[in-house]
């Protein structure tokens, strides 16, 4: 597949009456780059028999590192395209970033098609937390947002929150970089103090980048086992599930259903990352990747 120009590529050239009304109709999900595989796994889990094409922006990766001009131009200039050449009939913006910066004006482009975003699990966390200290890993696009900022100032009295803009770490997951990945782990969470279950520490981890569950195990192995990690994917199959129940698109037929993987750069390595960290209940039909 060519490799969308975020500068040149006309978004407002998908008609509203292009959208499908039919069941059968695959979901679109993208993200920056691979990350929102921690969030495909979950949906196809939940959802079983819907299809879905999963868009993984590589060559704009992270977003997290981006202008929000940018962010916001990648996200149309992807949505125009799922809807285009794949009819889809739902969005899932599996990314923090593209979530907090565009997914608003996703919304107001295409009022008609039902959309689900993604933002860093604050609630759920306090609802977990019991030393009332709660850590938020996220990238420094998604934690400078106001979105970001406006959620955290309405909880600010319930806890205290140790926010880490993990710079470098998206990246070094997307190139599946194992060295980078187990150096930025250790220096971000040791920058954030102490985990566990006394007094003062933290007991609670909000992963606020869809890239971050793909490595909870060597993370779960540095802050011990018994804190308790927020992942926000089964929020995003549910609201999903609401959604799609709501305008009479969900697929209801028992099947398999079939994920379609494409990239704005090469392939192989969202090929590697799906047959990584989708289990066997989740694992995708790859014949259908396309480049």
């Amino acid at each position: 597949m060519q490799e969308l120009d975020p500068l040149t590529v006309a978004v407002d050239a998908v008609p509203a009456t292009a959208l499908t009304q039919r069941s059968d109709a695959p979901v679109g999900v993208f993200d920056s780059g691979i990350g929102g595989i921690s969030v495909l796994r979950v949906l196809h889990r939940w959802l079983p028999h819907e299809n879905w094409v999963y868009f993984a922006d590589s060559a704009h990766a992270p977003y997290g590192e981006k202008s929000i001009e940018y962010v916001i131009a990648r996200a149309q200039a992807i949505t125009a395209e799922l809807i285009a050449k794949h009819g889809i009939k739902a969005l899932v913006v599996a990314c923090n970033t593209a979530t907090a910066e565009a997914i608003h004006i996703l919304r107001d482009q295409y009022p008609d098609l039902p959309i689900v975003g993604i933002e860093p699990g604050i609630k759920p966390a306090l609802a977990l937390s019991q030393t009332r200290k709660i850590g938020i890993m996220a990238t420094r696009r998604t934690v400078s947002s106001l979105k970001f900022q406006r959620l955290l100032q309405s909880v600010a009295d319930q806890a205290e929150f140790v926010v880490r803009a993990c710079d470098g770490l998206a990246l070094a997951i997307e190139r599946q970089d194992v060295a980078s990945i187990h150096s930025l782990l250790t220096s971000h969470t040791q920058a954030m103090g102490h985990f566990g279950h006394h007094a003062g520490e933290i007991d609670t981890l909000v992963l606020g980048c869809t890239h971050y569950p793909l490595v909870s195990p060597e993370l779960k192995q540095m802050i011990g086992q018994g804190v308790a990690l927020v992942d926000p994917g089964e929020g995003i199959a549910k609201q999903l599930e609401r959604l799609l129940n709501k305008h009479h698109l969900l697929y209801r037929l028992p099947h398999s259903g079939l994920i379609t993987c494409q990239s704005s750069a090469k392939t192989a390595p969202v090929e590697a990352a799906m047959q990584r960290w989708c289990s066997s209940a989740t694992q995708p039909d790859l014949s259908g990747v396309a480049g």
